[in-house]
Formats: C-alpha cells, sequence, structure tokens
C-alpha cells in the first residue's frame, strides 16, 4: 500500500507532531509512505490559463512535477494542517490549486485517477488555536473534500482540534492520541 502524507503547516507545531505520530502508526505496517510538506516546495499558484484543458497535464512545470505522480498512485493520504483564517494555509492551497489538471481530466475529459487494488481513502487532521473555530474547521474540511473528490478519493475522516496553539501541547492529551490511533487503524483497513 502506498501512503501519501501531506504536511500543509509552513512552521514545526502541532500539525506536524501529529502527522509524524500517524505515519510512525503507518510505518508499524512497513508500507511504502511519502511525505511532502508544503512550504519547503517552490510551487506557483494557478494562472487558470486553461492550458490542461485539452490534456488533464498541467502546462506550468515546477516541483508540482515531482506531486502529480504521487497523487496519482496513493493508495491513502494524510493531510494535517492548521487552520488559518477559518481555512488551509497558502502553501497548502498551492497544492489544492495546481490540481485544477485534475479537475480536468475527471469531470471534462472523463478521464479519473483510477481506483487501485485498495480503495483510496483519505485521513483530514485540523489543528486550530481558538477555541471557538468550528467554522475554520467546516470551511479547511470543505476546501480538502472539494480537492480529495478532484483526486477521486471518495472517502475520508476528518479528525479536529481546536485550543491547541502552543507546540506539543497537543500531544500531552491523551484522548489526541487514542483518537489518531483509531483513525489511522480506520485508515488502513482494507475494503
Amino acid at each position: 500500500m502506498k501512503i501519501l502524507a501531506i504536511l500543509g503547516s509552513p512552521r514545526k507545531g502541532n500539525s506536524e507532531m501529529l502527522l509524524n505520530e500517524a505515519i510512525k502508526l503507518c510505518s508499524e505496517k512497513n508500507y511504502e509512505i511519502n511525505l511532502i510538506k508544503a512550504c519547503e516546495l517552490n510551487i506557483s499558484g494557478c494562472t487558470a490559463c486553461d492550458g490542461c484543458k485539452d490534456t488533464g497535464e498541467c502546462i506550468i512545470h515546477d516541483d508540482m512535477d515531482k506531486i502529480y505522480p504521487l497523487l496519482r498512485e496513493a493508495n491513502r493520504i494524510i493531510i494535517a494542517s492548521p487552520i488559518f483564517f477559518f481555512g488551509v494555509p497558502a502553501q497548502l492551497k498551492l497544492i489544492i490549486d495546481r490540481c485544477q489538471c485534475f479537475w480536468y481530466e475527471k469531470y471534462v475529459l472523463k478521464r479519473p485517477i483510477p481506483e487501485k487494488e485498495f480503495k483510496r481513502k483519505a485521513l483530514i487532521m485540523l489543528v486550530g488555536g481558538m477555541k471557538k473555530g468550528q467554522i475554520g474547521v467546516t470551511c479547511s474540511e470543505a476546501t480538502l473534500k472539494a480537492f480529495l473528490r478532484t483526486i477521486n478519493v471518495s472517502e475520508h475522516r476528518t479528525i479536529s482540534y481546536l485550543g491547541y496553539e502552543e507546540p506539543g501541547s497537543l500531544l500531552k492529551n491523551y484522548e489526541v492520541i487514542n483518537d489518531l490511533k483509531n483513525a489511522v487503524i480506520e485508515l488502513l483497513e482494507n475494503d
């Protein structure tokens, strides 16, 4: 099974720590795991040029050229992101927006990414510093759900945690660790 882990955070904080814990749990099964850190990539924004309209391939060539095959081949995707202004950080949004070529491929050219031997599933993990920021979870999840549908991942689970500003504070909560373990077990189940 191929697992793609995507870190949306531009800093070392709770999202990265949560993702690292999820990766550790996946590593116990000896799966192939690829990690993408959005903030370490050189990605231009989508210009809505429609250059991908007829082929399903983006005409901009940068670090996304390395990401597209990973998105195609992944059986499972784990996305960890903080919530910034009720949405995902710009670095993660760049990746999402540049998947417009997959949108054309799926909905216009009628060539969606095919299912693999394992059903494609995802785990979304969102962390917010605000204690009363449920709207941020809702908005961020909506963006990520649209992204997942576009890359033909039809099933996902979201776990979210609010009120965790200080890096490391999230993993001090036993309920968070237990919730994460259960979510990863569910993610790795074969259908």
